[in-house]
């Protein structure tokens, strides 16, 4: 049975105990105990997925836990064989002599020479090898505390009892499959939190949205109340860098409040929240009009009134879009906001749009991108557009007073779709669509959304 947990004047209190808010390791012992741990039995947690936000999660689990050493086991998974270029360990080199705490870490562990050779180009480092010194090959700025890595799959997961999702959304399905296979004679069910930012569109027998969370499900078998989804408007460098952030922690109430607890710490605030769905949709939302955020900064030379105008609009349409998933969706405006906000301001959705624009990047390159990983803003333009786009979805024409499909009433989204899946267009037609004379107010789209509601595209009858 899982414990109680309330506030109780800045403490904690589970189950009538009282514990310091502060107390590390007062959190860990009842997480432990929630999960039935006995003494010497170690509680074992592994990333799967080790890009930028991943490598962070898992460095700030090891910063907060990792020196109880006979109580939690922290690890992180990512494929073996990734090769560093020379440019980057040219970089790397340079990142290592600026931070004297690095350097001095590096020395001790007689790790420092290896990186020397690779800026020679004597050596060839490894994207696994380097993650164990602390080194995140999407994030090389900023050094994380070393960690434990696995590179074989079955060893990472076979037992462990709670499993971060920290895999693009385009890869979650095809690696939980595998990880399915190793789970195949477990007794106990583990615990998964996914951090995947990203949606795919299923058109039949209805069309509907699939998250990481519902890849997941279908993949493992892991009942739902298991998996969780936590996202927040947080940039991964910045939060390791202690800047105070927060998160949600989103799923079912057997273990999102224990989990917000123990995952919370004084700059990084995590609450919790019911709808696990809606949340993990809004984040791949958000990711879409962030690429045009940065189109229209970098063609507008970073004009505050342009790009204004392009924030009223696409959070217009983000709300009628959000006034199509949620009965509620006044809930999810203040999240959701805010998780556009950063976005736009400094998240690489942002940089990708501007890349483009600029022509440094490329449609055709593909959106996995050197020293960023995965762009999850192009999937998910694919997928918002396919699912707003069929006929049975219609909503009625606030002009023409006809059925059209809801894309119809997305202009930005369209225009997107045509720059970055038809390759129509240039990025240039971003503004072009903000200078249409036949674009409506966005408070006009807003009042139009109020009335539709659609159960269906969540998969929800």
């Amino acid at each position: 049975m899982v414990g109680t947990v309330e506030r109780d004047r800045g403490s904690l209190r589970f189950n009538g105990s009282i514990h310091s808010s502060n107390g590390a390791e007062e959190r860990l012992d009842e997480l432990r105990r929630l999960l039935g741990k006995s003494d010497g039995d170690l509680l074992k947690i592994v990333g799967i997925g080790a890009g930028a936000w991943g490598s962070v999660f898992a460095a700030l689990l090891q910063d907060a836990y990792g020196h109880f050493r006979e109580k939690v086991q922290i690890r992180i998974w990512r494929r073996a064989g990734r090769t560093v270029d020379r440019s980057t360990a040219e970089h790397l080199f340079e990142v290592i002599n600026s931070r004297e705490d690095v350097l001095r870490r590096l020395l001790r562990r007689c790790a420092y020479l290896k990186y020397v050779e690779a800026r020679l180009g004597d050596r060839t480092l490894y994207a696994d090898e380097i993650l164990r010194d602390g080194f995140c090959l999407n994030m090389i700025d900023t050094p994380l505390c070393p960690l434990k890595v696995v590179t074989n799959l079955q060893e990472a997961v076979w037992d462990a009892d709670i499993v971060v999702n920290g895999l693009p959304s385009t890869e979650t399905r095809e690696v939980f499959e595998e990880i399915s296979r190793y789970w195949k004679e477990r007794i106990t069910v583990p615990i998964i939190i996914s951090l995947a930012k990203g949606i795919e569109a299923a058109l039949d027998p209805v069309p509907r949205i699939v998250t990481p969370t519902q890849m997941i499900r279908c993949a493992t078998g892991v009942p739902i109340e298991n998996i969780l989804y936590l996202g927040g408007p947080n940039i991964a460098s910045e939060i390791y860098n202690k800047e105070y952030a927060n998160a949600r922690i989103c799923g079912s109430d057997k273990w999102r409040k224990p989990l917000a607890m123990f995952l919370r710490q004084p700059h990084f605030i995590v609450w919790d929240n019911s709808d696990l769905v809606t949340h993990e949709v809004m984040g791949g939302l958000k990711n879409v009009y962030a690429i045009g955020a940065g189109m229209v900064a970098a063609l507008t030379n970073e004009s505050a009134t342009s790009k204004s105008v392009y924030f009223a609009h696409c959070t217009s349409e983000m709300i009628f879009i959000t006034h199509l998933l949620s009965e509620q969706p006044e809930k999810l405006a203040g999240p959701l906001l805010a998780d556009t906000y950063v976005t736009l301001l400094k998240g690489r959705n942002a940089w990708y749009g501007q890349m483009l624009a600029k022509g440094e990047l490329s449609p055709d390159m593909g959106d996995s991108i050197k020293g960023k990983g995965m762009i999850q803003g192009v999937s998910a333009v694919d997928a918002f557009y396919e699912l707003l786009s069929q006929p049975s979805l219609s909503v009625l024409h606030p002009e023409e007073n006809k059925p059209v499909a809801p894309v119809e009433l997305c202009p930005i989204l369209k225009t997107l779709h045509r720059i970055l899946m038809k390759r129509e267009v240039s990025t240039q037609a971003i503004l072009q669509a903000l200078r249409d004379e036949t674009m409506n107010d966005p408070r006009e789209r807003i009042e139009i959304a109020r009335s539709f509601y659609r159960p269906s595209l969540l998969g929800q009858p």
